[in-house]
C-alpha cells in the first residue's frame, strides 16, 4: 500500500514564453532529489502554464510505502 504526495512548485515569472527555463528545471531537479532522499518516489508531473502565460507551475506527485 502507498500513500501519495503531491505538490505545486510555481516557477519563475514569464514575460515572453509560457516555457519553463534552466532554472525552473534546477529547482525542480533539487525537489526530486530532496524528495528521493526522504524515501519518496516520482509517480508524474505535469508542468502547466496560466491563461495569462505570466506564472506556471509543475505539479508533483510522489508516492511511497505506507
Amino acid at each position: 500500500m502507498y500513500i501519495y504526495k503531491t505538490e505545486i512548485l510555481n516557477v519563475s515569472t514569464k514575460w515572453f514564453s509560457d516555457k519553463a527555463n534552466d532554472e525552473d528545471i534546477a529547482v525542480l531537479d533539487s525537489l526530486l532529489n530532496t524528495r528521493a532522499a526522504e524515501g519518496w518516489e516520482l509517480v508524474t508531473y505535469d508542468y502547466m502554464a496560466t491563461s495569462t502565460q505570466i506564472r506556471g507551475a509543475f505539479v508533483i506527485t510522489f508516492r511511497r510505502e505506507r
